[in-house]
């Protein structure tokens, strides 16, 4: 089991290396271009959001859609990532990671926008989509659509399900003395009550769960950061002065180069915030819409959210704190930069990290049910969601880090399909912008 961790280890290593990073950004510049910096329009995006469209066909709402994606996105990279990689690249990496998020917003317009032109009306009457059925309805290329529905597959049971509930059942055990045991029954049950309703349901939890979660932390890191005001003008400065240029080693801290500080800060960005892997669009497709620009330009707000908002306020809480010098890791980092602040620290932490992590499995069940339907048909439903549940219960009495490691490589190999429709069918991304931005009244 050792020998194969370190395997996997190596080719996670690859698979997340600076080909994969080069590619993804390097897409977001692209589509940012394309798209005539389709992020002027994040205010009005945002304002889209909120606006009901019960009368147009779909399953829920722009916003439900939303909630639903940032349900899978927001999750422990927005919180343990971040530390990850400060630790690994240093205060600049905060920086990078902030600029993933501005052009990343860019791509998961592109995808959600493709993901609602090509979606389709399933046996059941549920409307299907994701970058599967722009492969296959867009490109001819079912073969390539069936490749990312396998990979989808793969890193849901992983990413999605079992390391969260393993973060959730270390945690209650740690911090309460509750056994792994019980926390997988509790989890397992609260996880189905909310999946076997399908995607309404789902929606309908994340639609309060998510605004709650995410203001509680924001406003909690906030907090924080105002009761360490005096740090903070320090903290920006060495994050933007390290995002440019190498840190010397002080302290614990190892020291970095630029390009670990340019490569952690991005990839650690890049896998927070999901742009250009290809999940947040399957749930886009759901949407209640008509105009496939009005839900990409929704979609598109995640992005925003995710990264350019909360990761950056965990960034500067972390930075703020000063035990990056100290050469702990990512997750011991993140704890002590939270302990800083007595109580009301680590009960941000603990109560985000909780959230988070729940919000997580409820949100990718729904992506890998719908990579599932699409090779094996929409009666494979009920089953995928017991067998979901009965995972969640496994992977909560489980040490399981091969399978995190696995399921990384899943998750980081799922982009490539995905970038290949998006750069093959830009054109058709342009058409449609310069289409609803040409009318009078939108």
């Amino acid at each position: 089991m050792s020998s194969l961790e370190k395997i996997l280890e190596l080719i996670s290593s690859y698979v997340w290396g600076w080909p994969l990073i080069i590619l993804l950004f390097g897409t977001h510049l692209f589509l940012t271009i394309r798209t005539g910096f389709i992020q002027r329009y994040i205010f009005y995006a945002i304002k889209l959001s909120f606006k009901r469209e019960d009368t147009e066909q779909g399953d829920i709402s722009h916003f439900g859609a939303l909630t639903t994606a940032l349900a899978a996105t927001i999750g422990t990279g927005n919180i343990v990532g971040v530390s990850t990689a400060i630790s690994l690249g240093g205060p600049g990496a905060v920086l990078w990671m902030w600029f993933t998020g501005i052009f990343g917003i860019a791509t998961k317009y592109s995808e959600a926008l493709l993901s609602v032109k090509y979606r389709i009306r399933a046996e059941d009457g549920s409307y299907a989509g994701g970058p599967m059925y722009v492969l296959d309805r867009g490109l001819n290329m079912r073969w390539l659509g069936m490749l990312f529905a396998v990979l989808t597959a793969i890193a849901a049971f992983g990413i999605g399900n079992m390391v969260q509930a393993n973060s959730i059942a270390e945690m209650t055990l740690n911090n309460f003395g509750v056994s792994k045991y019980v926390t997988g029954v509790i989890l397992g049950i609260l996880t189905f009550l909310v999946i076997i309703g399908g995607v309404k349901s789902i929606a309908r939890v994340c639609e309060g769960l998510i605004p709650f979660m995410a203001v509680f932390y924001v406003l909690g890191c906030i907090t924080i950061i105002t009761l360490n005001y005096e740090k903070l003008p320090g903290a920006i400065s060495i994050i933007l002065k390290g995002a440019f240029s190498p840190l010397a080693a002080v302290g614990g801290f190892t020291g970095s180069v630029l390009k670990d500080t340019i490569r952690y800060g991005i990839a650690r960005g890049l896998f927070s915030n999901e742009s250009g892997l290809g999940s947040a669009p399957i749930v886009a497709a759901a949407a209640k819409t008509e105009e496939p620009v009005k839900q990409a330009l929704v979609s598109s707000t995640g992005t925003f959210w995710d990264t350019v908002i909360i990761c950056l306020i965990t960034g500067v809480t972390v930075v703020s704190s000063g035990d990056w010098m100290l050469g702990k890791s990512g997750t011991e980092l993140t704890i002590s930069s939270f302990s800083h602040i007595k109580i009301i620290g680590p009960l941000v932490l603990n109560v985000g990290l909780l959230t988070f992590v729940f919000s997580t499995i409820i949100g990718w069940s729904y992506y890998g049910e719908k990579a599932a339907e699409y090779i094996f048909g929409s009666k494979i439903k009920m089953y995928y969601r017991i067998l979901w549940v009965a995972f969640v219960f496994l992977g909560s009495i489980l040490s399981l880090p091969v399978v995190w490691t696995f399921a990384d490589i899943a998750n980081g190999l799922m982009a490539i399909p995905n970038l290949i429709s998006l750069l093959l069918l830009s054109n058709i991304v342009v058409l449609e912008t310069n289409r609803y931005f040409s009318q009078p009244v939108r």
